[in-house]
């Protein structure tokens, strides 16, 4: 029983970790730069996705060096959202 116990807890703990990041899956780059990318366009019937009001054509998946700091995208919904220096940002989350 304690195994059982025990096993249960570390799935839960497993499933509860993440980078900290609401709106996309961060990581370290590999030189130091900054980039973004997109990986679930808001189910894909919003119409042009926007990025800081410009048009984001790169497939899904894609990244691109970016600048970090405060940025704003637009897909059937409207989110502001926050890029650190020097990671590779990958926006997955549309939610509230």
């Amino acid at each position: 029983m304690k195994y059982k116990i025990l096993t249960f807890l570390s799935l839960i703990l497993i499933a509860c970790s993440d980078d900290g990041y609401l709106r996309g899956q961060v990581e370290p780059s590999h030189d130091g730069k900054t980039y973004f990318g997109v990986i679930d366009n808001n189910g894909g019937n919003c119409g042009a996705l926007l990025l800081d009001g410009k048009a984001w054509d790169l497939p899904l998946g894609e990244v691109a060096e970016i600048q970090p700091g405060e940025h704003i995208i637009n897909c059937g919904a409207t989110i502001s959202f926050f890029i650190p220096e020097g990671v590779i940002f990958k926006f997955d989350y549309w939610g509230p």
